[in-house]
């Protein structure tokens, strides 16, 4: 296997493994929670999904043809909050999820350093993918510490909770034995 078809292999589960912790967190929230915000600077969990697939859709879209802002989109008015039920929120996090992981599917190791355009600036496809990588990880992040936030007690984590890394670290070590 090359260098760059093992990198597509692992760039692809790094975001399959993002939505899954997104969608995780997003599952623990209720139709309320997903529009509370502390204050005026921030941003429900509504408003970063609509953000994040309006994003997907723009950068992916084409990603190796067109530049990744496309005209059609509309970024101030993901941050409105339109979204009426958590099912409408769900419908657009995966249209953008689509989008993205049908371009990923199509992209070969040889696309790797083609130039591509974002807001009429030049990037590597690579560095391209690892910005929105980025990007996503860090909206994803904010949702989960929403989550966290308002779920308090009744927050079942997403990773290795509090007080339990040795009794995690023994699991793995004798699963890999």
């Amino acid at each position: 296997m090359t260098f760059e078809k093992e990198y597509l292999r692992v760039v692809k589960e790094r975001f399959r493994s993002t939505k899954n912790q997104g969608e995780k967190a997003i599952h623990q929230l209720s139709e309320d929670d997903i529009h509370w915000v502390l204050n005026d600077a921030s941003n429900s969990v509504a408003v970063i999904v609509k953000h994040l697939s309006g994003n997907m859709v723009s950068r992916w879209t084409d990603f190796l043809t067109t530049d990744g802002e496309k005209i059609s989109r509309n970024r101030d008015h993901e941050f409105q909050n339109t979204i009426s039920s958590k099912q409408e929120l769900m419908e657009i996090w995966e249209k953008g999820w689509k989008v993205l992981f049908k371009e990923m599917d199509e992209l070969r190791g040889t696309d790797l350093m083609k130039t591509i355009y974002i807001r009429g600036e030049g990037h590597t496809a690579l560095d391209a993918i690892e910005r929105q990588m980025a990007h996503y990880a860090s909206h994803i992040g904010q949702i989960v510490y929403i989550g966290k936030q308002l779920k308090g007690e009744n927050w079942k984590s997403l990773s290795i909770p509090k007080g339990k890394s040795e009794e995690f670290l023994q699991q793995m070590l004798k699963k890999h034995q």
